[in-house]
């Protein structure tokens, strides 16, 4: 037991690091989650009830977060090209910026990557294995990469003039769309894991 507890205060202590009381530039915490995520969403998932979504909030909690990040010039919203009637959330330049040099995970992130592969493999599977054990209180989205989807399909085609041609890399079935091999990196809401490795 006193291992168990001993990590578990290292995790509380971690985790610490990166909540500011005071933060210089007003963003609270879950202005800064919201933030990365939108940062790192596809453009599937960065939309307000997406966003909702993935911070386990209501529709109106997730609009005045978006509200404070618009109001600091850190994210705008954009007609959906798929949508008209929708938007789509975009970090702005500046919001980049400020995610590259002042967020408060930076140092927990410049820790981590000073382990070698192998431990950060672990730390991130053990890691990943105990919020699933512990779950959250609220109903939150699995936001993950699409690489590690099962809605992903490489090599979609489509028929022309009577042949197969490849038109894109990848393909989300989920959301009947091509993507790039960038955005497979890229974080969605509409995420479903391959399977427990």
């Amino acid at each position: 037991m006193p291992l168990i507890r001993e990590t578990v205060q290292l995790l509380v202590q971690a985790a610490g690091a990166c909540h500011l009381p005071d933060d210089p530039r007003g963003l609270r915490d879950r202005e800064w989650t919201a933030l990365r995520f939108l940062a790192r969403a596809n453009r599937f998932s960065r939309t307000p009830t997406a966003l909702a979504d993935y911070l386990a909030s209501t529709r109106a909690t997730a609009t005045q977060i978006v509200n404070a990040l618009e109001d600091r010039s850190l994210v705008v919203r954009r007609p959906s090209e798929r949508d008209k009637r929708s938007v789509v959330l975009c970090v702005t330049p500046q919001g980049e910026r400020l995610l590259a040099q002042h967020d408060p995970i930076s140092t927990i992130a410049t820790a981590v990557a000073a382990l070698v592969t192998e431990d950060c493999v672990k730390l991130r599977n053990s890691l990943d294995a105990i919020v699933k054990r512990i779950g959250t209180p609220l109903p939150q989205a699995t936001a993950g990469p699409c690489r590690g989807c099962v809605f992903l399909r490489m090599g979609a085609t489509s028929a022309c003039s009577g042949r197969a041609r490849t038109t894109a890399e990848f393909h989300c079935r989920f959301h009947r769309a091509s993507i790039t091999a960038h955005e497979t990196a890229l974080l969605c809401t509409s995420f479903e894991p391959l399977g427990d490795d």
